[in-house]
């Protein structure tokens, strides 16, 4: 079963965090989570599942940023959500759809206990102009039956826009190399 508004609201404190909550943003079955002022980009031509790789930050401005099409951005929520004994999910909104713009492509289920500011997979079907603050996905709640085990992997209460590490499940010796600095390939860059 999926929360109501109203439950999600009741249960805000307990099995629910999401800071920082305006119930402005609450609808009848979900929450509206708004889009941090920074986007990641990857700068290799080809994306290799087994290792980190090179990545460039772009920030927001306040006039909006205009997304390409065929380039995935990482974005995250400006929101930090926990959530217990109950399965987080998020959606895009039907609005933020309908001008072609996919907000998760593929990951948007999370696990009880997780953590964190969510990290959004966008992909621009045509060139569209996003904006920081904008109400950009949905995050709902289903009740969960049986034990549960909380979340307790590699994205865990992350504290920023979050790459892939497949890496670390491909290469788990690689995860704890003194080489490999944590921030590995993450660059600033303001354009």
């Amino acid at each position: 079963m999926i929360l109501s508004g109203q439950e999600i609201q009741n249960r805000v404190g307990t099995d629910i965090e999401i800071d920082p909550f305006d119930s402005s943003r609450l609808n009848p079955n979900s929450y509206n989570l708004t889009l941090h002022d920074e986007l990641m980009v990857y700068e290799e031509v080809v994306l290799d599942m087994a290792r980190a790789n090179r990545v460039r930050r772009l920030s927001i401005p306040k006039e909006g940023i205009v997304l390409s099409p065929n380039q995935l951005y990482l974005g995250r929520t400006a929101e930090r959500t926990v959530t217990h004994n109950l399965v987080p999910q998020i959606e895009g909104r039907s609005s933020v759809g309908r001008l072609g713009l996919f907000v998760h492509v593929t990951a948007g289920f999370g696990d009880v206990g997780f953590s964190g500011y969510w990290t959004l997979e966008m992909f621009a079907v045509q060139p569209v102009r996003i904006y920081a603050g904008t109400a950009i996905c949905q995050i709902f709640y289903h009740e969960i039956t049986g034990q549960i085990e909380e979340y307790s992997s590699k994205y865990q209460h992350n504290h920023d826009i979050q790459p892939s590490l497949l890496f670390e499940e491909l290469d788990p010796q690689h995860k704890d190399d003194p080489q490999m600095p944590l921030n590995f390939g993450l660059e600033r860059s303001h354009s």
